[in-house]
């Protein structure tokens, strides 16, 4: 845990002590083996000593950072059982005993060569809290943030790690089965580009929360929940992953958070249960079967201790037709390959570049399918034209380009950006897809059984979706925005008090504020429904990645109208063309050709 000024200021320690407390009874320990130590930085180390049956805990401090050692050989990795009662008197205090910290330096390579020191021995999962820039000791990180950079050709300098001592580390870590979570908290610059790298190669999962207010309730409670979620799932260690193939089939890239140990084998020191990998694969050598056999196969240890065989097998038919290549294509599974690819190219090349490569990627989808599909390869086509289960794929590219990781503009920080980028490369596809794609429901206006539970299927009825643009706001309306990783209440400037009090318990629009918001639990029907809409939403998302649920004013906060605005892809936004440039554009460039 970073113990430095920007970490107790900001409520993080607090929380995350608080969290952990409220988390040890669903921790996977059922047959009582768990293992847990403490230890937090600022210039220096800290390491808490716990004892069985005691409450008393004992706090070692070290200012070597430069040759890492333990200053106790035993009672830093205890049992959680035993220590119990020790744990618990530690996370009480925790709050109390850093309260007055000022120390801002922060020494986080070497915290986390003593981590690795404390559980190389037997693996585990790191889960590491950071609120300041790693500047002291090993890994020491400088701010090179520069505004001037944004939205420029050298923007891409920032999204590359700017040391490989936490790419080593994380290699390290691989090997001993250590995996790696980074808990990232701004808003100062925390390098997320560079960290990053160390939940990537052990498997871990990364997360960054540009603001944690204590005063903000919600935002707190976002972040606890995501950390409950993370500590309390089911864990599967020192797992290895293979793929096999058809002959005539090879893979030849790996996507995900995973370190490749060698050309087909996979090492995960722990899998997290909602992360998605990819493996793009090429047909090398003409098939001559009737079915292709794709194979992967995990070996992996559960909490318990017992070894598993997980085998997943797909038969793929093959065939010599076109049209049944086209109408068997998979537009998710091609945008996720199309986001995988663009992070790659924008962490080796320039970001214009990765847009590019989207764009030159759809026209040679199109080209080809114009070009062997139909008669319209000798003249130009007034529209575009592609099999009906593509049809969203240039809505999902434009997605793609109109996301924070890749977007052309001056007002995304590289922190955001990067962020951004890792979870392009490991979202699910459930979140993927909204994350690329919103989702936008009218509900001062919605059916009146949406929000209600169908007697026949026993699923909630959904308000009908609507096309992502602006135009569809009215002025007296209530939206909603849904991206998989926020929720927008777009609230119009003419609202009637009657919707502003069933929804939000308010007099008028003008008694309401824009940002972080919970929804009473009112006794009406509005306020029933759109409560169940959202838990819905959550609930069919799943995974760690909670959503934040904001309100949006028409006239509000500039930030937060932004925000909500900038998910209207089908709209002209910044520098991005509106879908129906985009298409236009598309269009051009394939009758070029």
């Amino acid at each position: 845990m970073d113990l430095t000024y920007a970490s107790v200021s900001s409520g993080m320690l607090t929380t995350m002590a608080t969290t952990l407390l409220n988390t040890l009874d669903t921790m996977p320990n059922k047959d009582n083996r768990a293992k847990v130590a403490f230890s937090g930085l600022d210039r220096h180390l800290l390491f808490c000593r716990l004892l069985p049956g005691g409450t008393a805990v004992s706090m070692f401090v070290v200012s070597e950072l430069d040759d890492v050692f333990l200053p106790q050989p035993n009672d830093l990795l205890v049992n959680l059982t035993e220590c119990r009662a020790c744990v618990e008197s530690m996370l009480r205090s925790m709050g109390d005993l850093f309260a007055n910290a000022a120390v801002t330096p922060s020494a986080l390579g070497a915290a986390l060569r003593a981590a690795h020191k404390l559980t190389s021995a037997t693996g585990g999962k790191i889960e590491v809290f950071s609120s300041s820039l790693s500047n002291l000791g090993p890994g020491a990180l400088k701010m090179r943030d520069d505004k001037k950079l944004y939205g420029g050709p050298r923007e891409s300098s920032l999204l590359s790690p700017q040391s490989s001592f936490y790419k080593s580390f994380a290699i390290d870590c691989s090997r001993s089965q250590v995996s790696v979570d980074m808990w990232l908290f701004g808003p100062s610059y925390v390098d997320v580009a560079t960290l990053s790298c160390l939940p990537r190669y052990p498997g871990g999962q990364p997360f960054y929360y540009a603001m944690l207010d204590p005063q903000q309730l919600d935002v707190v409670s976002m972040v606890s929940d995501a950390l409950r979620s993370v500590l309390s799932s089911p864990i599967s260690f020192e797992a290895v992953l293979r793929m096999r193939a058809t002959r005539g089939i090879r893979p030849i890239s790996f996507h995900g958070n995973f370190f490749v140990r060698s050309s087909d084998l996979l090492a995960l020191p722990s899998v997290p249960s909602d992360q998605s990998y990819m493996i793009e694969c090429e047909i090398d050598e003409p098939l001559h079967t009737h079915v292709a056999v794709l194979q992967s196969v995990v070996l992996h240890s559960t909490a318990d201790g017992e070894r598993r065989i997980r085998v997943m097998t797909t038969a793929v038919p093959t065939t010599t037709s076109l049209s049944e290549v086209y109408a068997s294509a998979d537009q998710v599974a091609i945008a996720s390959f199309l986001a995988n690819k663009a992070v790659e190219k924008s962490l080796h090349s320039r970001l214009e570049d990765a847009r590019s490569l989207i764009r030159s990627r759809l026209i040679e989808i199109f080209t080809a399918y114009r070009n062997t599909m139909t008669n319209t390869r000798g003249g130009n086509a007034a529209h575009l034209t592609i099999a009906s289960n593509l049809s969203l794929l240039p809505l999902l590219s434009l997605g793609l380009l109109r996301n924070r990781s890749l977007r052309i503009s001056t007002q995304i920080p590289s922190d955001v950006r990067a962020y951004n980028q890792t979870l392009l490369t490991t979202l699910p596809a459930q979140r993927l897809i909204p994350f690329l794609l919103p989702v936008l429901y009218s509900l001062h206006n919605m059916p009146a059984d949406a929000g209600t539970v169908d007697p026949t299927s026993q699923m909630l009825i959904m308000p009908p979706r609507l096309n992502l643009s602006s135009e569809r706001f009215e002025r007296h309306g209530l939206y909603l925005i849904e991206d998989g990783m926020s929720i927008f209440l777009w609230l119009g400037r003419a609202a009637v008090p009657a919707l502003t009090m069933d929804v939000f318990g308010a007099p008028d629009y003008a008694s309401l504020a824009s940002g972080p918001i919970t929804l009473p639990v009112l006794d009406n029907s509005m306020s029933q429904r759109l409560r169940a809409i959202v838990d819905r939403i959550v609930v069919q998302r799943r995974g760690p990645y909670l959503p934040l649920l904001y309100l949006v004013k028409e006239d509000g906060e500039p930030g937060m109208r932004q925000l909500a605005l900038s998910r209207m892809i089908e709209d002209r936004y910044e520098q991005t063309s509106g879908y129906l440039q985009f298409l236009g554009q598309i269009r051009d460039k394939v009758n070029g050709a």
